[in-house]
């Protein structure tokens, strides 16, 4: 999965559960930006490339996200 079909994936779970979210493409070193969700935060690396399975399930972590949430 790409960093651009994570974040919306994200956003639509957000907005199904009446999440509250933000995404700061400015809060990043270079490529990377800041997903904000329910009161949790995660770094997005550059968002047209492919993410690595264990940076994928980190940042699900971080979230407090399940991934079968997100394929809903």
């Amino acid at each position: 999965m790409k960093g651009s079909e994570f974040l919306k994936k994200l956003k639509a779970l957000a907005e199904r559960k009446g999440w509250a979210y933000e995404w700061r493409p400015d809060e990043g070193k270079g490529s990377h930006g800041a997903f904000y969700v329910n009161g949790h935060k995660t770094i997005v690396r550059n968002l047209k490339d492919e993410l690595k399975t264990g940076t994928f399930h980190a940042m699900l972590k971080q979230l407090g996200i399940k991934e079968n949430d997100l394929h809903k």
